[in-house]
């Protein structure tokens, strides 16, 4: 009698374990995409940290819908082909949703393979104005400012503080840099700010020499370098140590979101001076008083040693923000979810209250800024 009440015990607790009992405390997958290799690959890994980060905060809080958060992590490689085999992985691995997107090319490579497997698709960073189209997925959503917004702050800055008048432009030659020079040129024909183009240099994601570019701007004699360069682990350090070192004139001022604490420390006392735009700020108002944004940037300093930049920020909003849907509908059903963040506005996010345009885009304030003393300083 005994060894049956034993039998029968270990049956009940098989079943709960590879039934419905565990499927309804099974964590829920979160996949993550993000180029944690290559000249991108350190702010790769510390937007992982950060995703991370707040899914420990989010599981201390009840999860979503009573289940904890697993992120599963692939490396893209910054290659739009190796993007679209891990997230194809990630499909094979049951993930409810999909954050991804670093750059352009790669992220609107895998958009349209994510959304054809039904699964929910945040994009985090790729801005190309492409992203929200609709072709590769119609419910899509970013955080980050797209090409359009940033291309603009950078033009105010150029036609209002600088009041530049000859305008050279390094521009990373994909979807991403394109579209940003595009967007600063016609921004700058709205304000009606007459300047002329004096040199313009084109070059791919991956390279890290700029001296023979720069040598063509320096002949150009600008009052404004725009350097526009989606690679801060690798190619924007390299840009801030050769304008430096090459003597060019004028202003460097580089493009919205790309000039980091992390690309500082690399450049080290080159990015003295440069000048660029961004929406996040760890410790200026209205971040620095925001009992959500002190929260996160405590913990990623106590797990991590690291102080949030914009891209941390954006990482651990994305998921918040989903985890908030999913709670407030009760579902992580893909569509509904996609209808609440698109068009909608969420309160107490790290970066505050935020609304999303009915395209799914974040609206965000920008704040223009200069690097003094290693440190990034706010213009008021």
């Amino acid at each position: 009698m005994n060894a049956t009440r034993r039998t029968l015990g270990l049956a009940a607790l098989l079943w709960s374990l590879t039934g419905s009992g565990w499927a309804q405390t099974a964590p829920i997958k979160v996949g993550v995409i993000l180029p944690l290799s290559g000249g991108a690959g350190p702010q790769g890994q510390h937007v992982t940290q950060a995703i991370q980060t707040m899914a420990l905060l989010i599981n201390e809080s009840g999860g979503v819908l009573g289940r904890s958060l697993e992120i599963v992590v692939r490396d893209d490689e910054s290659t739009p082909a190796v993007g679209v085999s891990r997230a194809n992985d990630l499909l094979g691995q049951g993930v409810s949703v999909i954050l991804e997107g670093w750059n352009s090319p790669v992220a609107l490579a895998m958009q349209p393979v994510i959304a054809r497997a039904g699964v929910l698709d945040i994009t985090l960073f790729a801005s190309a104005d492409s992203m929200l189209s609709g072709e590769g997925n119609p419910l899509a959503m970013r955080l980050n400012a797209s090409n359009t917004q940033g291309g603009a702050a950078v033009a105010q800055v150029i036609a209002g503080s600088l009041n530049g008048k000859r305008i050279a432009f390094l521009t990373e030659n994909d979807a991403y840099g394109n579209g940003t020079q595009a967007s600063i040129e016609a921004e700058l024909k709205r304000l009606g700010h007459v300047y002329e183009k004096v040199a313009e240099e084109k070059f791919p994601f991956t390279q890290a020499d700029f001296r023979v570019a720069l040598t063509n701007v320096r002949a150009a004699n600008p009052d404004v370098t725009v350097a526009i360069n989606a690679n801060e682990g690798l190619g924007m350090p390299a840009i801030l140590r050769q304008f430096k070192q090459g003597r060019v004139p004028g202003q460097l001022l580089a493009a919205l979101g790309t000039v980091a604490p992390s690309v500082i420390s690399v450049a080290g006392e080159a990015a003295n001076g440069v000048m660029g735009v961004d929406i996040y700020f760890p410790d200026v108002e209205p971040f620095a008083s925001n009992a959500v944004n002190k929260r996160f940037v405590n913990r990623m300093q106590a797990l991590h040693k690291q102080t949030p930049d914009k891209f941390m920020a954006v990482g651990a909003a994305a998921l918040q923000i989903w985890a908030m849907a999913a709670n407030e509908l009760k579902t992580l059903d893909r569509e509904a979810i996609a209808r609440r963040i698109r068009g909608g506005a969420f309160k107490d996010t790290v970066f505050g209250d935020v609304n999303f345009a009915a395209n799914g885009q974040m609206q965000s304030l920008t704040h223009a800024f200069k690097v003094q003393d290693g440190r990034i300083v706010v213009q008021k």
